[in-house]
């Protein structure tokens, strides 16, 4: 079934997931934090009034935003996992170089300014906290109990390197010092490669 035109004027040439696909591609290159719902609708060839009938809001675009980055963060984490060979600390290796692309700091900025509105409880944001974390809790948790730790040790070690990996970006972010964030990264993973092994035995 087609969904009713809420202009009442004409039928969305754009479905939901190709404007999604578009705000993402938008927002990693310029940002979506200074423009205006009217200015973004123009950028991606549709109307501010197709934008809110598919995202409700801005804000809900922007949540939308993070969401689709974060899942295809996690989609290359599960290919990365099918790879031959592949471990928890060779993943975490690769997963770092991509999380610290100077071309994902625009949609990383995005991601911790909306985390920070969810703490505040912002309406637009509900449900952001659970979502944003227990994913990624899953995957690691299955990845670590696939490589011999028991399920209780391994969704802690998938939790603290989630944390580790996002304080170490928001540092990237608000500091610019690559070099002393790469290092704090590489003194992490070898910790992560010891206790690894150690948890094991």
């Amino acid at each position: 079934m087609t969904s009713p035109d809420p202009a009442g004027t004409h039928r969305d040439p754009h479905p939901r997931d190709e404007l999604l696909a578009a705000a993402v591609e938008y927002a990693a290159g310029q940002g979506l934090t200074d423009i205006s719902l009217r200015q973004l609708a123009a950028e991606l060839g549709t109307s501010h009034r197709m934008l809110i009938y598919h995202f409700g809001s801005k804000q809900g675009l922007l949540a939308a935003v993070v969401a689709e980055v974060e899942r295809g963060q996690r989609d290359a984490v599960a290919q990365l996992r099918r790879e031959p060979g592949m471990t928890p600390v060779e993943i975490a290796r690769l997963m770092w170089q991509r999380f610290t692309d100077p071309e994902l700091w625009p949609l990383e900025r995005l991601f911790f300014e909306l985390y920070a509105q969810a703490l505040q409880g912002r309406e637009h944001t509900g449900g952001f906290l659970d979502a944003v974390l227990e994913p990624w809790l899953d995957l690691f948790t299955q990845l670590h109990v696939a490589h011999g730790l028991p399920p209780e040790r391994a969704r802690a070690c998938a939790r603290l390197g989630v944390a580790v990996t996002r304080g170490l970006l928001l540092d990237l972010l608000a500091t610019g010092d690559r070099d002393g964030v790469d290092q704090a990264a590489q003194l992490f993973v070898e910790w992560y490669e010891s206790a690894l092994r150690s948890a094991r035995r």
